[in-house]
């Protein structure tokens, strides 16, 4: 069989990525281009078109494929195609980033064939959109509470949409919050660090929203997103400076209710198994997670 031509994706690639992504609507946060397209910098990702699918390659992972996106049956033949492509290379055949639907989909078709490990560290966290802008009940109370001690310490707050007037005040405030962090010491988040930055450079091109909160006329949070599928938004980017008492909780409140109400939830991303990030997401009581894992044949 011919050799597939994997590329990594530029900017210029977006039109032809995205309708693969409206084609097969997903919860999870990778199905974006928008998120692939910054992470290939770090993770070393490239696409191909494959019998009429989308297929992500990683090449830190050996031979292994992001579950092709696309309407079904090119998926079938993608699938298919890849099966016969990991054996001639003497492979094993090996798919990442695949959620609970679409390994329903690969069971309807290979009944028995696949197992799956799903892996906690990067399952997404999803909330009701209504219950973070409101924050009711006994469970958020300690979010309201946060909030309101916000607002008693900083009368002279605001909120605005990130727009091509302030976006820059965004960018240098991510500075400073990389500085405050040790993001040079760590690997991982430096990496983080960079596609943040990118987020914000590429902010009109990428077709993100935004949204950040002033205190006394300076940025102190910020927050950037797109919608994934019809019911559901993602939240890419989030950072406040810790020294602002409850700056987080305000501006994820705040994105929210400007941002986010045409949208039935609001999809937080992954914990990547730290602790602190992990007891966060969980404080805000997520409606369910978005598992995704590691397909293999069964043995």
């Amino acid at each position: 069989m011919e050799e597939i031509i994997f590329k990594r994706p530029e900017l210029e690639d977006q039109e032809i990525i995205a309708p693969y992504f409206d084609q097969a609507p997903s919860r999870s946060c990778e199905r974006t281009f928008a998120n692939v397209y910054l992470w290939s910098r770090h993770y070393h990702v490239e696409y191909a078109l494959i019998e009429g699918a989308l297929v992500f390659q990683d090449n830190g992972e050996g031979l292994g494929f992001a579950y092709p996106a696309g309407e079904p049956e090119a998926v079938r033949r993608a699938l298919e195609y890849l099966m016969r492509y990991s054996k001639e290379r003497k492979a094993p055949f090996k798919l990442y980033n695949v959620t609970e639907e679409n390994f329903a989909q690969m069971e309807a078709w290979y009944p028995g064939k696949f197992q799956i490990e799903y892996l906690r560290d990067e399952a997404d966290y999803v909330y009701e959109t209504e219950k973070l802008a409101t924050l009711a009940g006994k469970k958020l109370h300690g979010k309201r509470n946060h909030i309101n001690k916000f607002k008693s310490l900083y009368e002279n707050w605001s909120y605005e949409p990130i727009s091509e007037k302030n976006v820059e005040e965004c960018f240098q405030m991510a500075l400073d919050w990389r500085n405050e962090n040790g993001c040079e010491e760590d690997i991982e988040k430096n990496a983080e660090m960079c596609v943040t930055l990118n987020f914000l450079r590429l902010f009109k091109e990428l077709r993100m929203k935004g949204g950040l909160i002033r205190v006394d006329g300076k940025v102190v949070a910020f927050c950037v997103g797109e919608p994934v599928c019809q019911d559901t938004f993602v939240v890419h980017v989030e950072k406040a400076f810790s020294e602002v008492e409850g700056a987080y909780p305000m501006i994820n409140q705040q994105f929210v209710q400007h941002e986010c109400m045409d949208y039935k939830y609001v999809n937080r991303e992954e914990d990547t198994g730290a602790e602190g990030l992990r007891k966060a997401k969980l404080s805000y009581h997520p409606a369910f997670l978005v598992e995704k894992g590691i397909v293999t044949w069964k043995p």
